[in-house]
């Protein structure tokens, strides 16, 4: 048989398959300058992804890091600070040559973000003849410093708000979280916004570097089979979970002024909802996908404390014991929590995207931490087909479930029915993709660094999305404060988790 398609000249086997990588520029030279060098985001995460990324020629092999922190080093006693921990935190392990290379790019800055003098010396650094000129500022510093940072970097010339040096090309990346609130998340981007024009800033969060979040796009619009139902005549509920077995352990200063809406809903949540729920983009422009997560965020109800109070509940844990992590004591017990703290550790809440294609599909978020279980997932439930043709065997026909994993078994699961061997029975089934059956995932930070070095921003936050989120959650935490808002309720850790109506929808 001739093997060919209708052309006469293509194998089939060549004509299955859409390569975007092939129009990916390659690599060019960067310097990556990382605020807050010697804190845990850099050791655990930022520079492995970067020496990954240099394994497999994604990281220029002229590329440079600059390394500013607090602590009394020079270069040499910095690298061999960071060495140790890399063999630990690099998914490829660390290779003593390729090692050797990659440290020879580091080089260390001592210095406060509050002192001019730090960035009139950077400003020298980067303007010397063997630095390149595209620049990534990266903050892994703490929130409250993110806009005293790159107000610094502007007033040594080194934003991109004036008049730049010609030929640099300069991005900052922001780690979560973007504002405690709406009226500080403005803030937050007006004085961003004034040091560095908005397209070039990244607001990261991590979730949208993993694999199976951004095969959301993929899995929707690159398959006709799922495209044509991915609606309310077919589509009954949706549901979105990020659940954790640990507790707030030695976070407690941060999370007792967070708590879950704010640490988890307004961020990791909201976006997947976005990816789940969005239309079709106009082309894969970074922009065009942006807005169109602007949408679902803008299609999402204002609900009043009433609705709220039947549409949501919070809820904190109480001393229990964890599946991995043994006995945890007592919320208001950890370390660092407020003896009188009323904050939520678990939310859970049923949204409407009330848009033409799902208007009346409740979509149900939680997340919550000290449960029973560790899981990160989207579930579509499709709508069950008529029994009429099955009604003599009673029962009930299962529900078709097309199930999205984020973590930790990342993949795609879909359970439909199928008739039992040698038995007038139907039973569900489950057909399974797993990423781990295969040479493993790239860590989520090797792809957002990757793209932030190239400019892409199309897993990254735009200010009026981030704002748009922090609206909905801002009201959903007002409601609780009134007196028809949701009580705060109690759960023993290691709980399943808990579920609105006493069952999921």
């Amino acid at each position: 048989m001739n093997n060919t398609n209708m052309a006469g000249s293509i194998p089939a086997e060549a004509c299955i398959g859409c390569d975007l990588e092939a129009d990916l520029p390659p690599p060019t030279p960067a310097v990556v300058v990382i605020f807050g060098a010697t804190g845990d985001l850099a050791a655990r995460k930022i520079f492995p992804a970067l020496y990954n990324l240099s394994l497999v020629g994604r990281f220029h092999p002229a590329s440079k890091i600059v390394a500013i922190g607090r602590k009394e080093f020079d270069t040499d006693g910095y690298v061999a600070s960071v060495a140790p921990v890399m063999g630990e935190h690099s998914r490829r392990g660390v290779d003593a040559e390729a090692w050797m290379h990659f440290a020879g790019r580091i080089e260390y800055l001592r210095g406060d973000l509050a002192d001019e003098g730090l960035y009139r010396s950077l400003a020298i650094m980067l303007r010397s003849e063997d630095m390149p000129r595209t620049r990534l500022y990266y903050l892994a510093v703490g929130p409250d410093q993110f806009a005293e940072a790159a107000e610094g970097l502007a007033a040594a010339g080194l934003g991109t708000t004036r008049e730049g040096e010609k030929g640099a090309t300069s991005r900052l990346v922001v780690e979560k979280p973007f504002g405690s609130d709406l009226a500080s998340a403005r803030e937050l981007s007006a004085r961003l916004q004034r040091a560095f024009r908005e397209r070039d800033i990244f607001r990261i969060d991590h979730y949208l570097g993993k694999e199976t979040v951004q095969n959301l796009l993929y899995l929707r619009f690159a398959n006709s089979v799922f495209e044509p139902l991915w609606n309310r005549d077919h589509i009954e509920s949706i549901e979105i979970e990020a659940l954790e077995t640990v507790g707030i352990g030695t976070r407690g200063g941060y999370y007792d002024r967070a708590g879950a809406a704010r640490d988890m809903l307004q961020n990791h949540l909201l976006q997947l909802l976005c990816l789940t729920a969005m239309e079709p983009p106009a082309s894969l422009d970074p922009e065009a996908i942006r807005d169109e997560k602007v949408k679902v965020l803008r299609s999402v109800p204002r609900y009043t404390a009433a609705e709220w109070k039947v549409r949501s509940f919070r809820a904190r844990y109480a001393e229990g014991s964890s599946p991995t992590e043994g006995r945890i004591p007592d919320y208001l017990g950890e370390a660092r929590v407020a003896p009188d703290s009323t904050t939520e550790t678990f939310v859970a809440l049923r949204l409407e995207v009330d848009n033409w294609r799902f208007a009346g599909v409740p979509f149900v978020l939680r997340t919550g931490k000290a449960l029973d279980r560790r899981s990160s997932e989207i579930r579509v439930r499709f709508r069950a087909p008529p029994r009429a043709l099955f009604s003599d065997y009673g029962g009930e026909l299962g529900q078709n479930l097309l199930t999205i994993k984020i973590q930790p078994d990342e993949g795609v699961w879909f359970s439909f029915n199928m008739k039992v061997p040698g038995r007038p029975r139907v039973e569900q089934r489950d057909l399974r993709f797993s990423w781990q059956e295969g040479d493993g995932l790239p860590e989520a930070y090797e792809r957002l660094l990757d793209d932030a070095i190239r400019g892409d921003s199309t897993l990254f936050i735009r200010a009026d999305e981030s704002e748009a989120a922090w609206e909905l959650v801002d009201e959903l935490r007002r409601s609780w404060t009134t007196a028809e808002g949701s009580p705060l309720l109690e759960y023993p850790a290691g709980s399943a988790p808990l579920v609105l109506g006493g069952r999921t929808p």
